[in-house]
């Protein structure tokens, strides 16, 4: 399946990097890969990262937001690359990153189907842990992701939609549509680079991921809104310079697919104005450019992802 090959592409990079790059990756990992909670699931420990804000109420339901580290990566990198807890502090939602498989470099393999289904009982038996110990609203969970995290949302989408009510995808790797099975239509908001390395935007075969071709991320879209039963004219808008915004409309259960086009941007989260970092972690953002191509800082794609959560909540019938 096409994801496998993006993690083995990707493991390859890494396996070809200066043998000093890949000692900083090692300690980065060893020393920055953090998480302060864990549930057996499938019989195996599995463990995650937990942000609540200060401003969390028990006395009110509250958002929940999934987000998903990309392969090789792990949940305290996805977390410092997203920064969704500056968000979950200014809107009062609780934040989770779980872990994929691995010693040191985390995936969420998509094959075979047995490991794939593992990952998706793992997150929802994350998901009954946290509305055990707080006040979870459960019309209001989230999955987002990056690149192979992307891919792992599309797939809790396509067999846990009655439990999540919206995703959104950095730089997603695509899964056959013939996997998915469920109806319930699902909002949808994407973000892709024409310059991704690894996800040709337009499609086609990758040189570090896979020689099979890839659908262009335009087909991507257009099927998610097939799916969503959207209208058949998208509305696409100008939001900066380097950056487009095609949005489906007229979808079953107002269930909205967006498209965000960045324009020469890479494998890599949009996000805001750099802050400060420690050094390893500094380290492992420069080897990530470098190697993965530059990051759009024209939209953030955490703040736009939560506007669009907010809209949707999860129809029960």
């Amino acid at each position: 399946m096409k994801i496998r090959k993006v993690v083995i592409g990707g493991a390859l990079v890494v396996i070809g990097l200066p043998i000093a790059l890949v000692l900083v990756a090692a300690a980065s990992i060893y020393v920055l890969d953090r998480s302060n909670g864990a549930i057996v699931s499938s019989g195996r420990e599995r463990r995650y990262l937990l942000y609540v804000p200060p401003s969390y109420d028990r006395t009110k339901p509250t958002p929940l937001v999934i987000s998903m580290h990309g392969a090789l990566l792990w949940p305290a990198a996805q977390m410092r690359l997203s920064e969704w807890n500056r968000l979950a502090d200014e809107h009062a939602f609780i934040v989770v990153y779980p872990s994929g498989t691995g010693v040191l470099l985390k995936i969420w393999p998509m094959k075979p189907e047995a490991d794939l289904m593992a990952d998706i009982r793992f997150i929802s038996e994350l998901i009954d842990t946290l509305e055990t110990g707080y006040n979870i609203d459960p019309t209001r969970i989230y999955a987002n992701g990056a690149s192979n995290g992307g891919a792992m949302a599309y797939a809790l989408s396509c067999r846990l939609s009655h439990r999540i009510a919206a995703v959104g995808t950095v730089a997603a790797g695509q899964v056959p549509w013939s996997w998915c099975a469920d109806s319930r239509p699902v909002p949808m908001i994407t973000f892709h680079g024409t310059a991704d390395p690894i996800t040709p935007y337009n499609g086609g075969p990758s040189s570090r991921a896979s020689p099979k071709p890839f659908p262009s991320v335009s087909t991507w879209a257009a099927n998610w809104a097939r799916r969503n039963r959207c209208g058949p004219k998208p509305i696409e808008s100008v939001v900066a310079a380097d950056v487009t915004r095609l949005e489906y409309t007229d979808c079953a259960d107002a269930a909205a697919v967006v498209l965000y086009t960045l324009r020469g941007g890479g494998h890599a989260w949009p996000g805001g104005k750099p802050k400060q970092e420690s050094f390893l972690f500094a380290r492992v953002l420069a080897m990530n450019q470098w190697l993965l191509g530059p990051t759009n800082r024209n939209i953030d794609a955490t703040s736009q992802m939560w506007a669009f959560f907010r809209e949707h909540r999860l129809l029960r019938k």
